[in-house]
């Protein structure tokens, strides 16, 4: 069985196309036109084993603001429609990762309810074309797109480029744990007898 979803999104910003397999093996065609935050999503779909296909046109003379922001709702926007109605699914997920002097923990419920909470300080404007202040900017729009909680915490820090590769491999790794099936799990897991 593969949970697949293929979005598009057409604003006067951006214009972006995206597949995203959950039950892939790891592969990725990403073109976002800014180099780090492409490598970022490739570190996220290998380390999630998720098939990941991304093509942004995005206003970058601008900057690249709402390139990454409309990607982070692209991106929500499939995971939600591939869980689908989240029978036999694990719901919460989990991840401390370390990269080298770096470690982030990353906690995940996909519940339908969105909240993310934050907490990663970054000492340059910038990783590559990619400025820092939208690492929370995209999560923030997975988190309400998808309709999850999405807790991100770096643990220890120091260089930036590790923080932001670790936040990204740390949601990828938690995003695969909530989202396997397990066949003890029967219906939703919840009380309330849906999500």
């Amino acid at each position: 069985m593969n949970r697949v979803a293929e979005v598009k999104r057409t604003t006067k910003e951006t214009d972006i196309s995206l597949s995203l397999n959950l039950d892939g093996n790891g592969t990725s065609e990403i073109d976002t036109g800014i180099g780090f935050f492409d490598h970022m999503l490739d570190g996220f779909a290998r380390h999630g084993l998720f098939d990941l296909k991304v093509e942004v046109k995005g206003d970058l003379i601008v900057d690249c603001h709402h390139s990454i922001e409309d990607t982070g709702i692209v991106l929500g926007e499939a995971i939600k429609k591939a869980v689908g109605d989240k029978k036999g699914m694990k719901r919460f997920g989990s991840c401390i990762l370390p990269m080298d002097e770096t470690l982030v923990l990353c906690a995940i419920d996909i519940s339908g309810r969105p909240y993310l909470s934050f907490d990663g300080e970054f000492t340059t404007d910038r990783v590559g074309y990619m400025d820092t202040e939208m690492v929370k900017e995209f999560f923030y729009a997975i988190s309400y797109a998808a309709g999850m909680n999405l807790h991100l915490k770096v643990l220890s820090g120091g260089n930036n480029h590790h923080m932001i590769e670790a936040m990204f491999k740390a949601f990828a790794r938690a995003l695969d744990e909530a989202t396997l099936i397990d066949p003890r799990i029967t219906d939703v897991l919840s009380t309330k007898g849906s999500l």
